[in-house]
């Protein structure tokens, strides 16, 4: 007699495959979509509250054409007229310094520790970024004004503020290039040196444009990160009312140290340029991060 098979290309039935939701279970899973509803509330209800409050305040200002482009010099403190294009451009210029100066050698320091971790620089380096991504603001602006106004005897300036947020934005390169490197599968690797690329042309022709994407929005990322610190501003360059085109020597104002020049300005013009100045400075840097997501998409690797 032979044996009956079971009908193996029979389904199971739905009561059969999958064990009924015991109530605890869907009780406890009520309770914690529950806690992470409130939780989610909790934290976008300040920052709601604080956007409110800002374009609320701000929008007067900042719907004004010439704000974008005058300076507060000869204005009256008491005055609504006037607009922050100095700050504006002091803020880019500062950025701009930092960024010139950091990029290189932050995307140099990541296709370092990705590519050749073998290096006897690799250790110190991953230490030193370490350590600069924990360093606060203040601390960075001390140690430029101890080393470049101090020991070397420079001016306070705009390239001092510049060199500061160069300690700031160093890290953040590093990792998120340090992080986009690894992400390249090891296959592009191999096929090229298989066919005999050598190592350095591997990394610059398959490895970092395959990554570029991810690079350019880290990069982004650190420039909106530092363009609203107030500590480097306040310690390494003073603020003036009008334009400043000199780098190494003079006040130059950006849109945080206007904030707090403004502060002490008691009557409804501080307080229109304080709310005008940040939103100017929410607008910026939400502008950053719209090129970066912009950026990473054309330039991300092509599937077909």
């Amino acid at each position: 007699m032979s044996q009956a098979t079971p009908d193996l290309a029979k389904p199971a039935k739905p009561s059969e495959a999958f064990l009924p939701i015991s109530g605890v279970r869907k009780t406890k899973n009520s309770l914690a979509a529950v806690v992470f509803t409130l939780c989610f509330v909790v934290a976008v209800l300040p920052l709601a509250a604080l956007l409110y409050k800002v374009i609320m305040d701000g929008l007067p200002a900042v719907l004004d054409p010439t704000w974008w482009t005058n300076s507060l010099f000869l204005i009256s403190p008491t005055s609504t007229s006037g607009g922050v294009g100095h700050a504006i451009y002091g803020s880019f210029v500062q950025v701009l310094i930092a960024a010139v100066i950091s990029i290189p050698l932050g995307i140099a320091a990541g296709i370092m520790l990705v590519e050749y971790p073998e290096s006897r620089l690799a250790k110190p380096t991953t230490l030193m970024v370490d350590v600069l991504a924990g360093v606060p603001s203040v601390v960075a602006a001390i140690f430029v004004f101890g080393v470049w106004v101090t020991t070397l005897g420079m001016q306070l300036s705009a390239f001092a503020v510049g060199l500061a947020l160069v300690l700031l934005m160093i890290p953040l390169i590093v990792r998120s290039t340090e992080e986009m490197l690894k992400l390249v599968p090891d296959e592009l690797r191999e096929a090229s040196y298989a066919l005999g690329v050598p190592k350095w042309k591997t990394i610059a022709s398959i490895v970092v444009p395959t990554a570029l994407s991810g690079m350019i929005s880290g990069i982004f990322l650190a420039i909106a990160r530092v363009m609203g610190e107030t500590a480097p501003v306040l310690i390494l360059v003073g603020y003036t009312a009008s334009y400043n085109t000199n780098l190494f020597e003079g006040n130059m104002a950006s849109l945080p140290l206007l904030i707090y020049n403004q502060l002490s300005n008691p009557t409804d013009a501080g307080q229109y340029r304080i709310w005008g100045a940040a939103l100017t400075l929410i607008l910026i840097i939400a502008l950053a991060n719209v090129l970066a997501a912009v950026a990473s998409k054309a330039l991300a690797p092509k599937t077909k």
